[in-house]
């Protein structure tokens, strides 16, 4: 059994990620703190900070949060480029930059972009934008993490959860069941493989 701290806990990427940690003692956190065992903002360098010193010892991080800002490119401001760049991009980024100097030797993180960056839709450049982002971190900076710490990125299709919600702006799309996301979150946490994108499409 390992000690993850499961980010956004409560939003349906989090409950699709909760399927596939079951085994696990999961410590749970959100920007809100409702209902969770801890309150983070990863936009916050000292709120992630803050986060792994009260959790103390830790063997993995996953995280299902990154606010995107949705509009047309040529109607796109600098502010909503910046808010998803902080939170959707860097506020990973800093999980992960932050988090080596506190997670177990051997540990692991687990990342979240999405299916955009390869299957473009309208509104949605700056999601693709750092999701692909995403990706290509989590890929280059697997060479270089220490203490034999893994990294990979979940890059999953809507789910079927929410396509009441994101249906009508994503037209030809199959969505999926969080329990299919869920086992590529174990995957990446549960396995031996690291520098990968685990997408999930129908």
């Amino acid at each position: 059994m390992k000690r993850v701290i499961l980010i956004g806990a409560n939003g349906k990427m989090g409950q699709a990620a909760m399927m596939g940690l079951g085994k696990h003692d999961v410590v749970t956190a959100s920007r809100s703190g409702v209902d969770v065992d801890y309150q983070v903002d990863i936009t916050s360098e000292e709120s992630i900070k803050a986060l792994y010193q009260k959790v103390g010892h830790f063997d993995a991080v996953v995280n299902t949060v990154g606010h995107c800002e949705y509009a047309e490119f040529t109607e796109m401001t600098e502010s909503q480029w910046m808010t998803t760049v902080m939170s959707k991009m860097m506020g990973q980024i800093n999980l992960v930059r932050i988090g080596q100097n506190y997670i177990a030797e051997g540990g692991s993180f687990t990342l979240i972009s999405g299916i955009l960056n390869v299957r473009p839709i309208p509104y949605a450049i700056a999601d693709a934008t750092t999701s692909g982002a995403i990706d290509t971190f989590v890929k280059c900076v697997a060479y270089e993490l220490a203490n034999n710490i893994r990294i990979n990125v979940v890059n999953p299709t809507v789910l079927t959860e929410a396509w009441d919600v994101y249906g009508e702006m994503m037209p030809g799309f199959e969505p999926v069941p969080s329990s299919l996301v869920g086992k590529a979150f174990e995957r990446s946490v549960d396995s031996f493989i690291t520098g990968e994108v685990l997408y999930v499409d129908a």
